[in-house]
């Protein structure tokens, strides 16, 4: 491995730093005089020294900055500060093979709101005994502050102070997995915060400066230093700590497939035979051939959250433009095909295809969830369904979510009915402070509600700390009954759905009305899955189907019901 301390005797590590920019490089041990580090070619510093686990470090750049490690495995102090000399890969850990994607039920959570690495831990049996099999932490790499979503981190390899210490982590892995229950990772490989990145400053090969991101230059990961920061970085979680899977966050901002694939690759490749690892994209483009056998697992499907929450709430402001018009149809469309858009221009991108065809990919490549960090909390005020809805008609989509053959994704709060808030939270200071709070105010000044300035004053301002209190997830009112449907309804998926996954195939849908459709797939052991839903407001009439639903929520065909068939025969 390139990047980060590396052992070499019980009382010496190596050192090693890509600085392609700089003419000489100096190591600073804590308690010692800096050592200038030996130019090793291709752009790479290297030097060995006495240390030890705990020992703190930085690099010291010819004009006397100090900077830490951008592959710091634990920091001291913060992004700013030391860098810690730590082992990652611990032998004697439990054995652990993980389990079939067909079986995972994923729930995303945020270790801060949660109370940290061993928060997070407190939660496991409770959802285990639920059901989910999966929970994905969002972003844990160290960021500025104490508070922050992690979509903002600069020192990926280092899980961040505030949550707790890898020791703390691989306690929580082990719990989990203890319980049956597997954990992802959600990285950022296509960006670095603002505050606290100094790669630019020796290593601006780094970034392109002539390809831009949302968030500034796109990471040249054609530079083999870069692709190797990355595949080492998801080699430390998934190895090292024992994460059963990452989900890679925006790819579409990477802007290099032949990247991606290469790196799931050696991402299996590194993974001893016969363990379940799965790899899971967030990608606008809807690229279907990352999703091939081998590559990619899955991608979170916003196609399906989008056209559900437009049924749901009728809000057809800013992307949900794009799921106004037919939004029946499309939705009949993602369940069938996995993708809405499939090549086809959308409103928001008038006369640029988007998304390629997906209608041969297994529905098990793809993510479908109601709610999740950027769905909640890129709302003005957060607010959950919960409180933009009626709760019959959320059941309804609950159940539809969970009873489908795709992958489930709940987030954190969901199984408890929760009303809280989840806000966008920072904890930056100064101006980059003003610049974020007035940012994020500006957001939404397109939107009807929010066009008067006075109405945006009202915005969470992101930086105080009340945001980030507000934004854990108290049960709500109707906790229990919401916990057991939960219990319930993922009961029915084990028993019905998740031993008959592998071979399902689509057998099509039809709309049986505004806001009500009926979906049909033919299951592994080639028995037939039915769902009738309606999630409109005028009653339908579903289909007259011989045998008992599995479940049923509501007088069949009324607004807010359900149905649910697994049948031997097809009733055609």
């Amino acid at each position: 491995m390139n990047w980060g301390p590396r052992h070499v005797t019980a009382d010496c590590w190596e050192f090693r730093l890509w600085a392609p920019a700089l003419n000489s490089l100096d190591l600073l041990v804590e308690g010692c005089e800096p050592v200038a580090m030996d130019s090793v070619g291709d752009g790479w510093y290297a030097i060995k020294a006495p240390a030890e686990p705990g020992t703190r470090y930085r690099f010291i750049l010819p004009d006397g900055l100090q900077v830490p490690d951008p592959a710091s495995r634990a920091q001291s102090g913060g992004v700013h500060a030391w860098s810690v000399v730590t082992e990652t890969a611990i032998a004697g850990r439990m054995p652990w093979k993980g389990r079939p994607w067909e079986e995972t039920v994923i729930i995303e959570v945020h270790a801060g709101v949660l109370g940290g690495f061993a928060g997070v831990e407190a939660q496991l049996e409770r959802l285990a005994a639920l059901g989910i099999t999966a929970i994905e932490l969002m972003p844990i790499g160290a960021f500025p502050g104490a508070r922050g979503w992690g979509y903002d981190g600069v020192l990926p390899f280092a899980p961040l102070e505030a949550y707790g210490t890898p020791a703390d982590l691989r306690h929580l892995i082990d719990r989990a997995h203890a319980l049956g229950v597997m954990v992802f990772l959600d990285v950022v490989y296509n960006h670095f915060g603002p505050d606290g990145n100094y790669l630019g400053l020796y290593a601006p090969q780094f970034f392109l400066d002539h390809v831009d991101t949302p968030w500034g230059g796109a990471v040249a990961v054609e530079q083999p230093a870069v692709a190797d920061f990355y595949f080492e970085n998801a080699r430390m979680w998934i190895v090292d700590y024992g994460f059963d899977g990452l989900r890679l966050d925006a790819v579409h901002a990477i802007r290099n497939p032949a990247f991606l694939d290469d790196l799931a690759r050696r991402i299996r490749a590194a993974v001893e035979p016969g363990r379940h690892v799965h790899l899971v994209l967030e990608n606008e483009e809807n690229d279907a051939d990352r999703l091939r056998p081998g590559i990619y697992d899955a991608q979170w499907n916003d196609d399906f959250h989008n056209t559900v929450h437009v049924l749901l709430t009728g809000e057809r402001e800013s992307y949900y433009a794009d799921f106004s018009d037919a939004t029946t149809e499309k939705l009949a469309r993602c369940l069938a095909d996995g993708f809405v858009y499939q090549g086809e221009p959308s409103p928001n991108h008038v006369g640029v295809p988007r998304g390629t065809q997906s209608g041969h990919l297994p529905p098990t490549a793809f993510v479908n969830f109601l709610q999740n960090h950027d769905q909640t909390g890129n709302r003005a005020f957060g607010g959950r369904l919960t409180t933009l809805i009626v709760p019959e008609r959320l059941r309804a989509a609950m159940a539809l979510l969970l009873l489908t053959p795709q992958i489930p994704l709940l987030f954190m709060g969901e199984e408890t009915g929760s009303d809280s808030p989840f806000l966008f939270f920072t904890d930056f200071s100064d101006e980059l402070a003003d610049v974020v709070r007035e940012g994020r105010r500006q957001e939404f000044a397109g939107f009807a509600a929010f066009r008067d300035e006075a109405t945006r004053e009202r915005i969470p301002d992101p930086n105080a700390r009340k945001t980030f209190l507000d934004s854990r997830p108290e049960p709500g009112p109707q906790a229990g009954a919401w916990q057991s449907l939960i219990a319930q309804l993922l009961a029915l998926r084990f028993e019905h759905l998740v031993p008959r996954l592998t071979g399902t195939t689509s057998l099509g849908t039809r709309v049986l009305g505004e806001g009500a459709i009926e979906a049909r797939w033919r299951l592994g052991d080639a028995s037939h899955l039915t769902i009738a839903v309606n999630l409109g407001d005028q009653s339908i009439t579903f289909r007259d189907i011989a045998e008992k639903p599995i479940f049923t929520q509501g007088s069949p065909g009324e607004p807010a019901s359900i149905a649910v068939w697994r049948h031997p025969l097809d009733p055609s």
